[in-house]
């Protein structure tokens, strides 16, 4: 069965407004015009896609199954048009990323900045989040890369061989944290101060969690779990919360004397990071350029590393 982009995307904006008034603004077509194009879906489809009320339009069953599908392939017909610009030399369209807090605090700038540098019709697209928001992303098509720590391969998704680096994570402090006096601070001594670290199940806290375990340790006294980046940098810079971070997402707060490593010999925790996919498709043009920058800093930060 065939389906007709436009009706496709007055469905979708209907279900996005709530009504078929405000759907008809957000298209700038009239009331009649969208409701013959809903129509003529449900002929096609075979059954109603929404339950008519007083207050508003209520998708039905047929109609929550065709939902996702419809999203996706505007997002198809959508990349489809940015890679035939790109391939005509128009250069234009748009990088879908995601990243978490580490790579988008310093690696992903820089590459963006470098692509931009070569192709300043591009636009980026960036979300922020742990693995699970950015695997689900991917799927979805809502982004087209996703970089994050190295994890299995999925049925769904892979990991980029050739774009892969490394980071260090340390635990953070303001600069008047009491326990920088502490004499041989030893990761023992954090465990009954309070801490801030996005939640279970996420990279960085089992990353913490196995610092922690590697010393014969249990988990410290977390009292605080968020994703937000934002929210832990509050609570360690003014409230004297200790935290895990990756050094590169606290470059600027070091510099500022906001806070910095909590030095303990032996206590870092080291972890690849990879750029991930969709396993099927095509990688849209825009994305490659990305890629391509990603893997240049990559190389040169491995070369870096190896003259050190």
């Amino acid at each position: 069965m065939t389906y007709n982009l436009q009706q496709l995307q007055a469905f979708a904006t209907i279900v996005e407004c709530g009504s078929l008034g405000r759907a008809a603004e957000t298209l700038h077509i009239t009331q009649p015009a969208l409701s013959r194009a809903v129509r003529r879906l449900e002929e096609q489809v075979g059954a109603p896609l929404f339950e008519r009320h007083s207050r508003g339009m209520h998708l039905t069953a047929v109609g929550e199954a065709l939902l996702p599908h419809a999203i996706l392939l505007q997002r198809e017909a959508e990349q489809a048009r940015e890679e035939i610009d790109a391939m005509r030399g128009l250069a234009r369209g748009t990088i879908r990323v995601g990243a978490v807090g580490s790579i988008a605090s310093l690696v992903l700038p820089l590459a963006v900045s470098g692509v931009l540098a070569r192709w300043p019709n591009l636009r980026v697209e960036i979300i922020e989040g742990v693995w699970d928001r950015l695997a689900d992303a991917l799927v979805k098509r809502e982004i087209d890369l996703a970089l994050s720590m190295a994890v299995p391969d999925t049925d769904e998704i892979t990991a980029i061989a050739d774009c892969r680096w490394e980071d260090a994570s340390y635990v953070v402090a303001a600069l008047d944290h009491p326990l920088r006096s502490t004499p041989g601070l030893t990761l023992a001594d954090t465990l009954d101060a309070q801490w801030a670290i996005p939640p279970r199940g996420t990279g960085p806290f089992e990353h913490m969690q196995q610092a922690f375990a590697e010393q014969g340790l249990g988990l410290p006294n977390v009292v605080v779990e968020t994703r937000s980046v934002t929210v832990l940098k509050s609570l360690v810079g003014s409230s004297r919360f200790l935290s895990w971070m990756a050094s590169t997402m606290y470059v600027t707060e070091s510099k500022a004397g906001v806070f910095d490593t909590l030095e303990m010999p032996g206590v870092v925790g080291r972890r690849t990071l990879t750029a991930f996919r969709r396993r099927q498709g095509i990688l849209p043009s825009p994305a490659v350029k990305l890629l391509e920058q990603l893997r240049l800093q990559t190389a040169q930060t491995a070369q870096t590393a190896q003259r050190a």
